[in-house]
């Protein structure tokens, strides 16, 4: 192989390697660990070991999110074809000791950390996945709103019917990122693009209220995004990633007192 064709290879295993990271989410904020900074090193050598360093806003971070991250990195990173090996290193963390370790030998959290664990994270990990599917549903929703869909027809809408929208690239987004997250609380069988958490269809006369609900939902885990980004740059003495597109504690009052005097009825 040349030189030019073995940093093709390289290269395109690097990006592979970017594109599954992209694909592990923060279970709380619901936003990849790539978008929040927490991978701070990737390396990869010809044999196909790829090894990541991974690092968290606090010291101190909930130890059960930072094994669901850990964990989901090395399950994500070690499907792609070509990997041989993958070693997640949680960096500056206050049990980074008893996560790698439990990570690289493939040992649950309660096998990790024994005594300490509350248990397993299945019932963790449904909660927060039942949160990202309302967020984005909310978020949907009210673009559609916008776009003049009236909640009689929203909630009559089939996932065919969803997917065959023509929408803006802001819109296209929003729908891929919710049906993305849709099967965690629509059954198997249910047809219908929208329904509840509790998997049941919407009321067309409540949706002011139910957005209401789903948007105190999203605004604690946008603020808790924020704190992150925030905290994340003061540690490691780094600039805030979009610091101009990042919203402030002031949006969340401002959207707070607007929602909060939406009356019940219509969609808004």
């Amino acid at each position: 192989m040349t030189q030019a064709g073995a940093a093709d290879g390289a290269a395109e295993r690097v990006a592979d390697v970017r594109r599954a990271l992209s694909r592990v989410d923060d279970p709380e904020l619901d936003e990849p660990v790539t978008d929040l900074r927490f991978i701070d090193r990737l390396e990869i050598d010809a044999a196909g070991a790829v090894s990541i360093g991974f690092r968290l806003p606090t010291y101190w971070c909930a130890a059960n999110f930072a094994f669901l991250m850990a964990d989901d990195i090395r399950r994500e990173v070690s499907a792609l074809p070509w990997v041989a090996h993958v070693q997640v290193t949680l960096g500056e963390h206050m049990y980074a000791e008893k996560i790698n370790h439990g990570v690289a030998s493939g040992l649950s959290f309660a096998e990790t950390f024994g005594a300490d664990a509350s248990g397993e994270l299945h019932e963790l990990r449904q909660t927060f996945l039942v949160k990202a599917f309302q967020r984005r549903q909310e978020a949907l929703l009210r673009h559609l709103c916008a776009e003049g869909f009236e909640p009689g027809t929203l909630v009559g809408l089939t996932v065919a019917a969803l997917d065959g929208l023509d929408l803006s690239e802001q819109g296209t987004r929003l729908r891929q990122r919710y049906l993305d997250r849709r099967a965690v609380c629509a059954s198997a069988d249910e047809d219908l693009a929208f329904v509840d958490a509790a998997g049941k269809k919407l009321d067309p006369t409540g949706m002011a209220a139910y957005l209401r609900t789903l948007g105190n939902v999203g605004i604690n885990a946008e603020f808790n995004g924020v704190l992150c980004r925030g905290l994340l740059a003061a540690r490691f003495n780094e600039p805030l990633s979009e610091p101009s597109a990042a919203p402030t504690l002031r949006d969340f009052v401002i959207r707070a007192a607007a929602e909060a005097k939406q009356q019940s009825g219509g969609c808004v």
